[in-house]
């Protein structure tokens, strides 16, 4: 069995030469969750039915589960929940189920304990009798991923999955990723709220308009900034812009009303500089309290790439010119 579920090299899909995913190349290795992160509009869905089979490549190639795309035994392996979703609204949620148990090949002998576990894992206990008409659009999304996942698969395609939901579903369909990837199973998560995805993606992919701006663990990805959030007294704007040669930028945050001086947010050029900007506070008689390191925020590391990526455009914009 291979350690890499999802390979591309160069897959592109337009639609009469424009959007659509461009040049896309990615390893997804089994057993992760993998954010696939941008805006609406990036390209994001585009790819997911591409290495479905629903949409034809423009170029490049690409394989699922050891199988071009478009092979069935490998298809049969994998759930699909569509960003944009409409079911058979007079069908019950548990006849739904069965209907997509009879198409995804389950045994008859297992398909009423699986849809029970599937109704309970999605939070529909004492709902599956009722018309799909009958369900909001939280439960519409509930409902849509247990269909993606009654044929037990290898691999999920998750587009979107919390749009509808409130905050405790989409905490639930959170645990429920991290389930999924502890039986080692994988995710393939397309999503634009990247605050609602940091906490469950091992690896992430950004695109942004059609291009693939960077991929890997996006915890390494993240080292490209350094932060720090400080506690001084004795400190102001007017100090962080006669230290401009040190740092990137200073925030300042919320301090109570109980604690001694204020709170700061130091973004540095790199590590090393951390000693430096305490050698600089202590020469300009600043009481610092507190130096605490601070993991950068999923959007500030989509951010930095994206403003990268394209900071690199216009250099070659004006390198042809």
């Amino acid at each position: 069995m291979s350690d890499i579920v999802i390979s591309t090299w160069g897959l592109t899909k337009q639609f009469d030469g424009r959007a659509g995913c461009r040049d896309i190349t990615l390893q997804v290795p089994r057993g992760v969750v993998f954010g696939f992160l941008g805006p609406n509009g990036a390209g994001k869905s585009t790819f997911v039915r591409t290495m479905l089979g629903l949409l034809h490549p423009t170029a490049g190639r690409a394989e699922l589960l050891g199988k071009p795309i478009g092979n069935i035994e490998a298809r049969r392996k994998v759930g699909y929940l569509p960003e944009l979703f409409r079911y058979q609204d007079w069908l019950t949620g548990l006849q739904l189920l069965e209907t997509h148990a009879e198409l995804a090949g389950v045994p008859r002998s297992l398909r009423r304990e699986r849809i029970r576990h599937l109704l309970e894992r999605v939070g529909l206990t004492g709902r599956e009798n009722d018309k799909i008409r009958g369900y909001s659009k939280g439960m519409q999304q509930r409902i849509g991923i247990a269909c993606a996942l009654i044929g037990d698969p290898e691999l999920v395609f998750l587009d979107e999955p919390t749009s509808a939901l409130d905050p405790i579903g989409r905490r639930e369909v959170r645990d429920l990723m991290m389930d999924l990837r502890r039986e080692g199973k994988t995710v393939f998560l397309n999503s634009h709220l990247l605050s609602e995805v940091e906490n469950v993606c091992d690896h992430v992919a950004i695109v942004h308009k059609s291009d693939l701006v960077v991929q890997g663990e996006w915890r390494k990805l993240s080292d490209v900034q350094t932060q720090v959030e400080i506690r001084a007294e004795g400190v102001s704007l007017a100090l962080w812009q006669a230290l401009q040669h040190l740092i990137v930028s200073a925030k300042p945050l919320e301090s109570s009303v109980m604690m001694t001086g204020s709170r700061w947010l130091i973004q540095l050029s790199h590590e090393e500089q951390v000693p430096d900007l305490v050698e600089c506070l202590h020469r300009e008689g600043v009481r610092l309290y507190e130096l605490t390191p601070r993991q950068p925020a999923l959007e500030d590391v989509f951010l930095h790439w994206v403003g990268r990526k394209e900071a690199e455009h216009a250099h070659h914009r004006e390198t042809l010119l």
